[in-house]
């Protein structure tokens, strides 16, 4: 006859391995919030992704039709062929404003570069005049369109609350550190 023994470190061990895991990943994401959605990634070539492409937390918790909803997403180039982002469209939104420099014009995707589209002082898109109202963890369909590349349709989900954009901590300048 034979025995299983059940070792008393196992549970223990299962449970404070979770916990790490759970909390390194949290440290490896800076600015994302778990409790809400994250955006989809999509290819649009072997080469051309767009990753977790989302609109910004409305800051009354909803959009309402006619008003205009930032986009934000990552545009990733592996390939050795720089490509453009053209336009944005899609059914439930009139426009998209698509701005660099503070100028409107295509967004450039350099080879083998990443794009952050929304983040401070990078490209930014605006879906303009919101046909449908829309709150967190809701979508619509926003078709991509580059140049080389051609077009992908994603998903972009309203983030949510906690998930929006924020401004970086402003670390005090130390040449004027009281304690010098």
């Amino acid at each position: 006859m034979s025995t299983t023994r059940t070792s008393s470190w196992r549970l223990p061990a299962v449970a404070v391995a979770t916990v790490l895991g759970i909390t390194g990943c949290a440290d490896e994401t800076p600015d994302t919030d778990a409790r809400g959605a994250v955006g989809p990634d999509e290819a649009v070539t072997e080469e051309l992704k767009v990753l977790q492409v989302q609109l910004a937390y409305p800051l009354d918790g909803v959009y309402d039709i006619g008003e205009d909803a930032p986009l934000y997403l990552g545009i990733a180039n592996t390939g050795g062929q720089e490509d453009d982002l053209l336009d944005v469209r899609g059914p439930d939104f009139v426009d998209a404003a698509l701005t660099v420099d503070g100028e409107p014009a295509p967004i450039r995707v350099p080879e083998n570069d990443n794009v952050y589209v929304g983040a401070e002082g990078a490209p930014s898109i605006v879906l303009e005049d919101l046909q449908t109202s829309l709150r967190s963890s809701q979508s619509i369909p926003v078709t991509l369109v580059f140049e080389e590349a051609g077009e992908v349709t994603v998903d972009a989900m309203v983030a949510a609350a906690g998930q929006e954009p924020t401004e970086p901590f402003d670390f005090e300048d130390p040449a004027e550190d009281p304690t010098n």
